[in-house]
Order: C-alpha cells, then sequence, then structure tokens
C-alpha cells in the first residue's frame, strides 16, 4: 500500500487521447489512479498525491479487506487443524515443534481477525466462499491421507501440504494489500507474509 492499499493504479495511455479525455489532476501530480467507490458509488480518478491523502485521511474497510478478514480465518483454522496431528502422527521432533509454532502464531492471528470483523460490523460469515477457491487450501481427500499418513510419511506429506498452504497465504495477504483499505488488515497481511515467509523456509531446509 504504497500509495493506498484501496486503490488500484490505472495507467493511463496519453498518447493518442484527445484533450478532453485527459484526467485533470494536473500535471506533476504522479500518476493517476483510479479509487473504487463505495456500494453504490461511482469509482472516481485521482491524482497519486490526492490519493494518498485520501487514503490517510480515511482507512474505512473495503469489501477486500472484509473478504479477506473472513477467508484468513477459515484459511488459518485448517492449518491448525493440520498441525494438531503432529504430536501423535509425526516422527520429526523438527515437525512437531514446528507445528506448535505455527499453531502459537495462527491461533492469535485468528482472534484479532475475528475481533476485527466484529468491530467493523462484519461478524457474519460471507455465503459463497468455498475453501477449495482460496489459494493453499488442502483438499478432503488431502487431509484424509494426512489423517491416515504416521512417521516419515507424515512428516513428508505435512511440510508438503503446509508449504503450498503458506504459500496460498502469502498471496491472499498480498492481494489484500493492493486492494483492502483499513490499516489495520494492512498490519495483519504484513505478519501473515513475513512469518510464513519465514516457515516456508525452514520447512523447504527440513523437506
Amino acid at each position: 500500500m504504497k500509495v493506498s492499499a484501496s486503490l488500484v493504479i490505472a495507467v493511463l495511455a496519453l498518447a493518442g487521447c484527445d484533450s478532453d479525455s485527459t484526467p485533470k489532476s494536473g500535471k506533476g501530480n504522479g500518476p493517476s489512479v483510479i479509487a473504487p467507490g463505495r456500494p453504490g458509488e461511482a469509482a472516481e480518478t485521482l491524482s497519486a498525491k490526492d490519493a494518498e491523502k485520501r487514503r490517510a485521511e480515511d482507512d474505512s474497510p473495503n469489501s477486500a479487506d472484509f473478504a479477506y478478514a473472513r477467508m484468513m480465518i477459515e484459511h488459518h483454522t485448517q492449518a491448525l487443524t493440520m498441525t494438531e496431528l503432529a504430536p501423535k502422527h509425526a516422527e520429526s521432533s523438527k515437525v512437531q515443534r514446528l507445528a506448535e509454532r505455527i499453531a502459537a502464531a495462527q491461533s492469535p492471528e485468528i482472534a484479532s481477525m475475528q475481533s476485527w470483523l466484529k468491530a467493523h460490523g462484519g461478524g457474519k460469515k460471507a455465503a459463497g466462499h468455498q475453501h477449495e477457491t482460496m489459494p493453499g487450501m488442502a483438499t478432503d481427500a488431502q487431509l484424509k491421507s494426512l489423517r491416515a499418513a504416521r512417521g516419515k510419511a507424515f512428516d513428508r506429506l505435512f511440510l508438503k501440504l503446509m508449504i503450498t498452504h503458506h504459500d496460498g497465504a502469502i498471496t491472499m495477504a498480498t492481494d489484500v494489500k493492493a486492494q483492502g483499505n483499513n490499516i489495520q488488515i494492512e498490519e495483519m497481511a504484513d505478519d501473515v507474509i513475513a512469518q510464513q515467509t519465514s516457515e516456508i523456509g525452514r520447512m523447504r531446509d527440513m523437506s
């Protein structure tokens, strides 16, 4: 969110456009951006300077912020389901300790996102979100295989699925940083990116 997390940068091809189509943002203000309107409102074209000013004045959550919080709660919940298997199924003590760290990090994040949703009137779960559409989510068949695995077979499958799961979470966090508008959600997304990038490195070393 270098300019505005809710603003999608629009590259305006000035060549070939007549004078009437030139944005009225003025020269010297940087590239123009499209500011999505709130529900029922039209989008606006702003200069980068004006967009940054507006972002600083109003970080009201938009649909991307709400969708991120709701989906990441479900995403993290699946990760906890996977980590709960490690104490009895894993052979490697490193895998067991990793699972403990993941659970210790993601349980509070779930609570934080639930509190954020409640505070912003978005506590009701959105209908229509299928977990298969979220990047990195394990399928029911993969979870069944993980539950059945023991020892080294569990360790290998756990690391494989969790690396993919973390990659998906980073994708979601990166997306909301580009599309969302709320500073608190941006900070949560930054934490996810930092924590899970580090854990992916550890898991790849263990694989």
